[in-house]
């Protein structure tokens, strides 16, 4: 199957792959291009800045949570016959397991043949960005990187180094543009899970068609289209999705609560879900005849003044998750759940209190064994996540047993037959089996509420 599409993947995290990404979108987007994208790996950030420049939502290819065959799915659904973007993460070859690379952006561009451009951070060098190029080239047999972004560059030094790039590779890899040293108002900013998330920054679309034009100049995209229309055909074999009555699931977003995937989203979708958002920093109520609630990750941590104030919101989701209404809080969603965030009193469903840490907290990807019966199936059933935060709780359950890929394990979350809540976020595209469980919950309860 044609479908044209390639991965750019930065030297390391910080090289500017999110900033060349969306340069990237914008400036196709111009040429009234059609085109969809995707993010290496985890994370839900990068989407969002995605989405802010397309329009419409990004998905995570991820091989930790996917095989090489639900990789390939997911882009060539997801694409459509479009041209398909895909941002990696953190360096090329960063990941896990003996080697290192196991579950990194290598291992998404060789299981879905896709050409990949480097995005390097040249700030301070010139030759050395040749050599630092050939080692990358060189590290596997198998690299899949046409081409070369330089990031933070001066023309001069462009041009300098694609003299030397001819003359070393010989067409191997290309250069294919650049992105000089930005001016401020330009740049996104961090916290501690990253950088600030889009839909925080008061003029993004300002910044970024700024970015854009900054970049249409510098940007080789007739280069950078033809690595994409060279990209092997790729093929796949299309999952069983299963269909049935419709419910209404409640999904709590806003600034607070805005980590999910959107693969798990669109699946609950496809069986027959309805999605009504509601955003508990407005104090708004769980909507009424919802079925199923979902409570993601995000900053309440930040927002723990006003969603302690926000008692209309709170005294819904206790009473929906009280009354039996099945429930998956993740991280974020789990700590609104709990008695209290730093003090500020939240739902109080799960006796515990979260409070903050000086560092990162059992980061990382796990698996997860049931030890009882469970929201998602019978004892025992095999569940893929993901932790990613600063903040712990004085009690994190113990109906999973966890264990890292360092064999490293221990028990969380609290969960039973209507409940998961705990610290790992799931991806339950991975497991249509477990995701078709927690639906058919919700049409218990449905039956149930009549």
């Amino acid at each position: 199957m044609k479908q044209p599409r390639i991965l750019l993947a930065g030297t390391s995290s910080g090289s500017g792959k999110t900033t060349a990404v969306c340069a990237l979108l914008a400036l196709l987007m111009r040429r009234n291009k059609a085109v969809r994208s995707f993010k290496c790996g985890p994370d839900y950030i990068d989407p969002m800045f995605h989405r802010s420049v397309l329009g419409t939502e990004s998905s995570n290819l991820d091989p930790f949570f996917c095989n090489d065959d639900l990789l390939r799915y997911l882009i060539v659904s997801g694409s459509g016959g479009k041209t398909a973007v895909v941002e990696g993460v953190m360096g090329y070859y960063d990941g896990t397991g003996e080697s290192g690379s196991e579950n990194s952006t290598y291992t998404v561009a060789k299981a879905t043949k896709t050409p990949v451009i480097l995005v390097v951070n040249a700030k301070g060098a010139s030759s050395s960005l040749v050599a630092a190029t050939e080692g990358f080239l060189n590290y596997m047999p198998e690299s899949m990187i046409k081409g070369v972004i330089f990031n933070r560059i001066t023309p001069m030094n462009y041009k300098y180094v694609c003299s030397v790039m001819e003359k070393r590779f010989n067409g191997a890899v290309i250069p294919l543009g650049y992105i000089p040293e930005l001016p401020g108002d330009c740049l996104f900013p961090s916290r501690h899970l990253g950088l600030i998330t889009a839909d925080e920054i008061d003029d993004i679309k300002t910044r970024l068609e700024k970015i854009a034009d900054i970049c249409s100049d510098t940007l080789d995209i007739n280069a950078i289209l033809s690595v994409a229309e060279g990209a092997a055909d790729i093929n796949c074999t299309y999952p069983s999705i299963p269909s049935h009555k419709k419910v209404n699931i409640a999904v709590a977003y806003d600034s607070a609560f805005c980590f999910y995937y959107g693969d798990t989203v669109s699946l609950l979708k496809k069986m027959g879900a309805e999605i009504q958002y509601f955003s508990p920093l407005k104090n708004e109520p769980v909507p009424l005849e919802s079925h199923g609630l979902l409570l993601g990750g995000g900053y309440p941590e930040l927002y723990s003044d006003r969603l302690e104030a926000n008692t209309a919101t709170k005294n819904s989701v206790y009473k929906s998750v009280l009354s039996g209404m099945p429930t998956i809080a993740e991280c974020g969603g789990f700590q609104y759940l709990s008695k209290s965030i730093d003090g500020r009193k939240m739902c109080g469903v799960i006796d515990s209190d979260c409070y903050k840490t000086e560092k990162l907290v059992r980061f990382g990807y796990i698996t997860l064994t049931a030890n009882n019966d469970c929201l998602f199936g019978k004892k025992g059933v095999l569940l893929r996540g993901h932790e990613f935060h600063y903040w712990d709780s004085t009690s994190c359950g113990d109906s999973f047993t966890a264990v890292k890929p360092n064999k490293k394990t221990w028990k969380c979350v609290f969960s039973g037959e209507t409940l998961y809540a705990g610290y790992p976020h799931l991806y339950l595209m991975s497991d249509i089996n477990a995701a078709e469980n927690f639906y058919l919950k919700c049409l218990e309860y449905k039956e149930k509420e009549k």
